[in-house]
Protein backbone atom coordinates (compact mmCIF):
# COMPACT_ATOMS: atom_id res chain seq x y z
CA UNK A 1 0.00 0.00 0.00
CA UNK A 2 1.13 3.51 -0.57
CA UNK A 3 1.72 6.05 2.03
CA UNK A 4 -0.44 8.83 1.74
CA UNK A 5 1.99 11.33 -0.39
CA UNK A 6 2.67 14.64 1.12
CA UNK A 7 1.92 17.31 -1.84
CA UNK A 8 4.67 19.69 -1.41
CA UNK A 9 2.67 23.02 -2.11
CA UNK A 10 5.41 25.61 -1.20
CA UNK A 11 7.36 28.50 -3.73
CA UNK A 12 10.76 27.68 -2.41
CA UNK A 13 13.30 24.67 -1.34
CA UNK A 14 13.97 26.42 2.23
CA UNK A 15 10.28 26.83 2.70
CA UNK A 16 9.87 22.56 2.11
CA UNK A 17 12.42 21.96 3.90
CA UNK A 18 11.69 23.63 7.51
CA UNK A 19 7.93 21.82 6.80
CA UNK A 20 10.25 18.25 6.49
CA UNK A 21 12.15 19.01 9.63
CA UNK A 22 9.20 18.45 10.99
CA UNK A 23 8.89 14.53 10.55
CA UNK A 24 12.51 13.56 11.79
CA UNK A 25 14.51 10.93 9.89
CA UNK A 26 10.98 9.47 8.73
CA UNK A 27 10.89 8.75 5.28
CA UNK A 28 7.98 10.18 3.40
CA UNK A 29 6.12 9.68 -0.08
CA UNK A 30 5.83 14.00 -1.40
CA UNK A 31 4.60 15.15 -4.35
CA UNK A 32 6.92 17.94 -6.11
CA UNK A 33 4.16 20.30 -8.21
CA UNK A 34 5.14 22.85 -10.84
CA UNK A 35 5.28 25.73 -8.29
CA UNK A 36 8.81 24.07 -6.26
CA UNK A 37 9.64 22.39 -8.93
CA UNK A 38 9.95 25.36 -11.29
CA UNK A 39 11.43 27.55 -8.96
CA UNK A 40 14.14 25.35 -7.57
CA UNK A 41 14.73 23.16 -10.15
CA UNK A 42 16.06 19.27 -10.20
CA UNK A 43 17.88 20.32 -6.97
CA UNK A 44 14.85 19.67 -5.24
CA UNK A 45 14.82 16.22 -6.47
CA UNK A 46 18.43 15.44 -5.72
CA UNK A 47 17.84 17.13 -1.78
CA UNK A 48 14.70 15.11 -1.21
CA UNK A 49 16.69 11.51 -2.84
CA UNK A 50 19.02 12.32 -0.27
CA UNK A 51 16.82 12.60 2.73
CA UNK A 52 15.51 9.17 1.86
CA UNK A 53 11.99 10.43 0.48
CA UNK A 54 10.20 8.79 -2.42
CA UNK A 55 9.05 10.99 -5.15
CA UNK A 56 6.10 11.92 -7.75
CA UNK A 57 6.58 14.87 -10.09
CA UNK A 58 3.46 16.25 -10.79
CA UNK A 59 4.55 18.14 -14.04
CA UNK A 60 1.20 17.28 -15.89
CA UNK A 61 2.85 17.21 -19.58
CA UNK A 62 0.94 18.27 -22.37
CA UNK A 63 2.26 19.29 -25.55
CA UNK A 64 2.71 17.18 -29.33
CA UNK A 65 3.84 13.77 -28.57
CA UNK A 66 7.99 14.35 -29.83
CA UNK A 67 8.40 17.26 -26.88
CA UNK A 68 6.82 14.72 -24.60
CA UNK A 69 8.70 11.76 -25.32
CA UNK A 70 11.88 14.13 -25.22
CA UNK A 71 10.89 15.68 -21.97
CA UNK A 72 10.12 12.45 -20.45
CA UNK A 73 13.35 11.06 -21.39
CA UNK A 74 15.03 13.62 -19.69
CA UNK A 75 12.59 13.57 -16.57
CA UNK A 76 13.44 9.55 -16.39
CA UNK A 77 17.23 10.64 -15.26
CA UNK A 78 16.26 12.30 -12.39
CA UNK A 79 15.11 8.63 -10.89
CA UNK A 80 12.13 9.68 -9.42
CA UNK A 81 9.20 7.05 -8.49
CA UNK A 82 5.98 8.61 -10.60
CA UNK A 83 5.24 10.98 -13.32
CA UNK A 84 2.41 12.42 -15.05
CA UNK A 85 0.58 13.53 -18.16
CA UNK A 86 -2.99 15.20 -18.88
CA UNK A 87 -4.46 12.08 -20.41
CA UNK A 88 -6.45 14.82 -22.94
CA UNK A 89 -3.12 14.66 -24.79
CA UNK A 90 -4.42 11.93 -26.56
CA UNK A 91 -3.30 8.25 -27.66
CA UNK A 92 -0.31 9.32 -29.64
CA UNK A 93 0.90 11.50 -27.30
CA UNK A 94 0.65 8.98 -23.63
CA UNK A 95 2.57 6.73 -25.64
CA UNK A 96 5.38 8.77 -26.42
CA UNK A 97 5.41 9.94 -22.29
CA UNK A 98 5.93 6.20 -21.90
CA UNK A 99 8.44 5.59 -24.77
CA UNK A 100 10.49 8.59 -23.77
CA UNK A 101 10.49 7.22 -19.72
CA UNK A 102 11.66 3.79 -21.41
CA UNK A 103 14.66 5.13 -23.04
CA UNK A 104 15.99 7.60 -20.31
CA UNK A 105 15.61 5.27 -17.20
CA UNK A 106 18.99 4.42 -16.61
CA UNK A 107 20.28 0.87 -17.00
CA UNK A 108 19.47 -1.73 -14.09
CA UNK A 109 16.72 0.98 -12.62
CA UNK A 110 12.85 0.97 -12.52
CA UNK A 111 11.30 3.18 -14.44
CA UNK A 112 8.89 5.34 -13.20
CA UNK A 113 5.44 5.08 -12.60
CA UNK A 114 3.40 7.22 -15.35
CA UNK A 115 -0.16 8.27 -14.24
CA UNK A 116 -2.53 10.44 -16.36
CA UNK A 117 -4.59 13.37 -15.02
CA UNK A 118 -8.01 13.05 -16.05
CA UNK A 119 -10.62 15.63 -14.67
CA UNK A 120 -9.10 17.87 -12.06
CA UNK A 121 -10.69 17.48 -8.73
CA UNK A 122 -11.12 21.48 -9.03
CA UNK A 123 -13.50 20.89 -12.16
CA UNK A 124 -17.21 19.96 -11.81
CA UNK A 125 -19.38 18.68 -14.27
CA UNK A 126 -21.14 21.85 -15.28
CA UNK A 127 -17.61 23.56 -16.04
CA UNK A 128 -16.53 21.00 -18.28
CA UNK A 129 -19.61 20.60 -19.85
CA UNK A 130 -19.24 24.28 -20.33
CA UNK A 131 -15.65 25.03 -20.35
CA UNK A 132 -14.24 21.98 -22.23
CA UNK A 133 -17.01 21.15 -24.29
CA UNK A 134 -17.75 17.52 -23.41
CA UNK A 135 -20.97 16.10 -23.21
CA UNK A 136 -21.75 13.56 -20.78
CA UNK A 137 -21.52 13.24 -17.12
CA UNK A 138 -17.79 14.36 -15.64
CA UNK A 139 -17.36 10.01 -14.83
CA UNK A 140 -17.94 9.00 -17.99
CA UNK A 141 -15.32 11.23 -19.23
CA UNK A 142 -12.52 10.18 -16.82
CA UNK A 143 -13.63 6.71 -17.27
CA UNK A 144 -12.83 7.41 -21.09
CA UNK A 145 -9.68 9.02 -20.07
CA UNK A 146 -8.77 6.30 -17.58
CA UNK A 147 -9.25 3.42 -20.87
CA UNK A 148 -6.97 5.78 -22.86
CA UNK A 149 -4.05 5.59 -20.32
CA UNK A 150 -4.71 2.36 -20.31
CA UNK A 151 -4.71 1.38 -24.21
CA UNK A 152 -1.33 3.87 -24.12
CA UNK A 153 0.71 1.38 -21.49
CA UNK A 154 0.45 3.64 -18.78
CA UNK A 155 0.15 2.65 -14.94
CA UNK A 156 -2.80 4.49 -14.02
CA UNK A 157 -4.55 8.27 -13.37
CA UNK A 158 -5.50 10.45 -11.48
CA UNK A 159 -8.75 11.04 -10.24
CA UNK A 160 -11.23 11.66 -7.70
CA UNK A 161 -12.06 8.90 -5.34
CA UNK A 162 -15.60 9.29 -6.77
CA UNK A 163 -14.48 7.65 -9.79
CA UNK A 164 -11.85 4.46 -8.68
CA UNK A 165 -14.63 2.13 -8.20
CA UNK A 166 -15.95 2.52 -11.45
CA UNK A 167 -11.99 2.25 -12.86
CA UNK A 168 -11.28 -0.33 -10.93
CA UNK A 169 -14.76 -2.32 -12.22
CA UNK A 170 -13.82 -1.44 -15.90
CA UNK A 171 -9.84 -1.64 -15.82
CA UNK A 172 -8.77 -4.04 -12.54
CA UNK A 173 -7.40 -3.16 -9.84
CA UNK A 174 -3.70 -3.54 -11.07
CA UNK A 175 -4.65 -0.12 -13.08
CA UNK A 176 -3.58 2.47 -10.49
CA UNK A 177 -6.04 4.99 -8.96
CA UNK A 178 -4.70 8.13 -7.11
CA UNK A 179 -6.23 10.27 -5.33
CA UNK A 180 -5.89 14.50 -4.64
CA UNK A 181 -8.84 16.31 -3.39
CA UNK A 182 -8.20 14.41 0.73
CA UNK A 183 -9.53 16.34 3.50
CA UNK A 184 -10.10 15.64 7.23
CA UNK A 185 -13.86 15.67 7.87
CA UNK A 186 -14.64 19.62 8.50
CA UNK A 187 -11.69 20.71 6.70
CA UNK A 188 -11.92 23.64 4.45
CA UNK A 189 -12.28 22.61 0.67
CA UNK A 190 -10.61 25.78 -1.09
CA UNK A 191 -10.56 25.10 -4.64
CA UNK A 192 -11.55 21.69 -4.69
CA UNK A 193 -14.84 20.45 -5.62
CA UNK A 194 -14.50 16.60 -5.61
CA UNK A 195 -13.32 16.05 -1.94
CA UNK A 196 -13.43 12.93 0.40
CA UNK A 197 -11.91 11.69 3.60
CA UNK A 198 -9.01 8.95 3.44
CA UNK A 199 -11.50 6.29 5.11
CA UNK A 200 -13.79 7.29 1.71
CA UNK A 201 -10.55 7.39 -0.43
CA UNK A 202 -10.18 3.54 1.08
CA UNK A 203 -13.75 2.57 0.65
CA UNK A 204 -13.99 3.32 -3.01
CA UNK A 205 -10.90 2.18 -4.40
CA UNK A 206 -8.02 4.61 -4.16
CA UNK A 207 -4.97 3.24 -4.49
CA UNK A 208 -2.87 6.12 -2.85
CA UNK A 209 -3.99 9.32 -1.84
CA UNK A 210 -2.14 13.12 -2.28
CA UNK A 211 -2.86 15.69 0.88
CA UNK A 212 -1.50 18.95 0.78
CA UNK A 213 -3.46 21.69 2.95
CA UNK A 214 -4.68 19.31 5.46
CA UNK A 215 -1.38 18.24 6.80
CA UNK A 216 0.77 21.39 5.72
CA UNK A 217 -1.11 23.91 6.94
CA UNK A 218 -2.37 21.92 10.31
CA UNK A 219 -1.44 23.27 13.48
CA UNK A 220 0.75 20.29 13.87
CA UNK A 221 1.33 18.83 10.53
CA UNK A 222 3.22 15.77 11.81
CA UNK A 223 0.77 14.38 14.18
CA UNK A 224 -1.79 15.39 11.38
CA UNK A 225 0.07 13.03 9.18
CA UNK A 226 0.13 10.09 11.30
CA UNK A 227 -3.67 10.70 12.15
CA UNK A 228 -4.20 10.73 7.93
CA UNK A 229 -2.02 7.57 7.58
CA UNK A 230 -3.79 6.07 10.69
CA UNK A 231 -7.00 6.65 8.90
CA UNK A 232 -5.84 5.16 5.26
CA UNK A 233 -4.09 2.25 6.22
CA UNK A 234 -6.84 1.04 8.74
Amino acid sequence: MFKPIIALDFSSWPEAKRFLSLFDSESLYVKVGMELFYQTGPKVIEELKEMGHDIFLDLKLHDIPNTVHKAMKGLAQLDVNMVNVHAAGGLEMMEAAVSGLNEGTKQGKERPLIIAVTQLTSTSEEQMQKEQGIKGSLKDSVLRYAALAHQAGLDGVVCSALEACEIRNHIGSQFLSITPGIRFAGDELSDQKRVVTPALAKEYGSSAIVVGRSITKAADPYQAYRKMKQLWEA
